[in-house]
C-alpha cells in the first residue's frame, strides 16, 4: 500500500460519515488473516464511519451430520480479513473480503472463469456497502469450495462487471444474515440468497447454520491468524464458555449480527447505557456513539489526530488506561487497555511515528438513541471468538488466549 494513498483515505476520517446452547464442536475450519485495503490503509478510519452510516439505514432446521475436515489459509493485511475460496470445475481460486454485514458473494469478472458447472441466471445484483462502495453484475449459480472437503454446488454467486472500492481482492464473502440480500437481485426484487453457510447446512455438509469467528491480535502484516469453523466450534480458540445472547429487536440493528450492550470505562464509569448496535468484521476500528465517544475521550485525555483520523494519547495518559467492559446479556467481557490500543509496530503504515500511540476507538458519526448505537469491529473481534448462530438468531461470544494479551 503506498503512504500517499494511505494518508489521503485516513484524512477524509475528520468528515462525519452518513448498519447457553453449546453448539456442537467440529473441526471444519478455514484459516483467515488481516489484510491492508490494497486502496490505501489510510482509507480505514473514514470507511468505517461512511459503512456505518449506511449500515444504520438497514441495507447492505435438525442437526445433520457433517462431512470431512476442510481448511484453507489466507493473508494478513492489518486492516480487514480475506478468506480463499474456489469456484468452478476446473476450479478457480478467489481472495474474497471477508464481510459479516452483507449477505452476497459475488467476484469480478475480470477473476471469474466460466467451467461447465457455471449457471448464469435471469437475475441481475446491486449490493451498496456505504461510502461510495458497492458491485453490480449478473448473478450465477456454481460449485463452490471452501476446501477440498467443505464443498456445494448450485450456489448463487454474483458475477460483477462494475464495483468500486476492492480493489486488492477478487470480491466479497458475504456472511450476514439471508435477509441483508433482499433487494439486491432484478427482477426477483423479494427473494433473498442463501449464503455459503446456509447452503452448507442445507445440503448436509455441516451440522448446523452457523460460523464461528477466531480472529488473533497480530503487530505484523501477512500473517495467517484467523479461522472460520463451519457448523460448529473450535474449543482450542476460546476459554471458558460461550455466552449466547439473542438478536436484538432493535431497529436497524436487527437486520445484522445486532445485539444489546452498555460499555463502562473503569469499574463504574458508565459510557453508553444499554443499547443496540452490531458485531462486523468489515469495520476496522471499535465505533461508538458520538455522545459516548466524548465520555470517553473526556475520561482518556485522548485527541483527534490530523494525520490518522484516530485518537491519540500520551505514555502517560497510556499508563494510567483503564479497561473497557462490554456488558452483554449479563456477561461482562473485558476490553484492556492495551486491546484499545492500534498496534504499535503500524504506526508508520498510517502515517504516525513509532512512537505514538493510537487509540482503535472511533466515532459512529451520530448521538445514541440511533438504533445502531456501536459497531464491535474487528479490533474488538481479535480479543473475543464470535459464533454467528443463524438456526437459533443469536450470538455468541467467549474469551480468547488473546484478550488480555499486550501485543499491541
Amino acid at each position: 500500500m503506498h503512504a500517499s494513498a494511505l494518508l489521503s483515505f485516513l484524512s477524509l476520517a475528520l468528515i462525519s460519515f452518513a448498519e447457553p446452547l453449546k453448539i456442537r464442536d467440529s473441526t471444519i475450519t478455514l484459516p483467515i488473516a488481516r489484510r491492508v485495503n490494497a486502496t490505501g490503509l489510510a482509507g480505514f478510519v473514514q470507511r468505517d464511519k461512511l459503512r456505518a452510516q449506511f449500515l444504520k439505514q438497514g441495507k447492505s432446521g435438525s442437526l445433520r451430520q457433517a462431512s470431512v475436515v476442510g481448511s484453507i489459509p489466507a493473508t494478513d493485511e492489518a486492516v480487514d480479513y480475506t478468506v480463499k475460496i474456489q469456484i468452478g470445475t476446473p476450479p478457480t481460486t478467489y481472495t474474497l473480503f471477508l464481510d459479516t454485514a452483507s449477505a452476497n458473494t459475488w467476484v469480478s469478472d475480470v477473476s471469474y472463469v466460466e467451467t461447465s458447472t457455471s449457471v448464469q441466471s435471469s437475475n441481475t445484483f446491486l449490493v451498496t456497502y456505504g461510502g461510495g462502495e458497492f458491485a453490480s453484475g449478473t448473478q450465477f449459480n456454481d460449485k463452490l469450495a471452501i476446501s477440498s472437503s467443505l464443498v456445494e454446488f448450485g450456489q448463487s454467486i454474483g458475477v460483477a462487471t462494475d464495483s468500486e472500492g476492492f480493489d486488492g481482492v477478487d470480491g466479497v464473502l458475504g456472511l450476514g444474515p439471508t435477509g441483508l440480500s433482499v433487494g439486491t437481485l432484478s427482477p426477483a426484487t423479494t427473494q433473498s440468497i442463501p449464503t455459503i453457510v446456509d447452503t452448507l447446512f442445507q445440503q448436509g455438509v455441516i451440522p448446523q447454520d452457523s460460523v464461528a469467528i477466531s480472529f488473533e491480535p497480530s503487530s505484523t502484516v501477512g500473517t495467517v491468524n484467523g479461522e472460520l469453523t463451519f457448523g460448529g466450534t473450535d474449543s482450542s480458540k476460546f476459554t471458558g464458555s460461550i455466552d449466547f445472547t439473542a438478536i436484538t429487536t432493535t431497529k436497524p440493528s436487527n437486520t445484522f449480527w445486532g445485539i444489546n450492550q452498555q460499555i463502562r470505562y473503569g469499574t463504574s464509569t458508565n459510557i453508553l447505557s444499554a443499547t443496540a448496535g452490531i458485531i462486523d468484521a468489515g469495520t476496522t476500528l471499535t465505533l461508538i456513539a458520538t455522545d459516548a465517544l466524548a465520555r470517553y475521550t473526556q475520561i482518556t485525555g485522548a485527541v483527534l489526530d490530523d494525520n490518522t483520523g484516530l485518537l491519540k494519547i500520551s505514555s502517560s495518559q497510556f499508563a494510567s488506561l483503564q479497561s473497557l467492559f462490554f456488558v452483554i446479556n449479563g456477561v461482562t467481557f473485558e476490553f484492556t487497555a492495551n486491546a484499545q490500543l492500534w498496534p504499535r509496530a503500524l504506526n508508520t503504515a498510517i502515517g504516525g511515528l513509532s512512537t505514538d500511540i493510537f487509540l482503535i476507538i472511533g466515532d459512529i458519526g451520530s448521538n445514541s438513541g440511533s438504533g445502531l448505537d456501536f459497531i464491535n469491529g474487528m479490533t474488538w473481534m481479535q480479543r473475543f471468538y464470535v459464533v454467528l448462530d443463524t438456526t437459533n438468531s443469536r450470538v455468541g461470544i467467549a474469551n480468547t488466549p488473546f484478550t488480555r494479551a499486550t501485543s499491541n
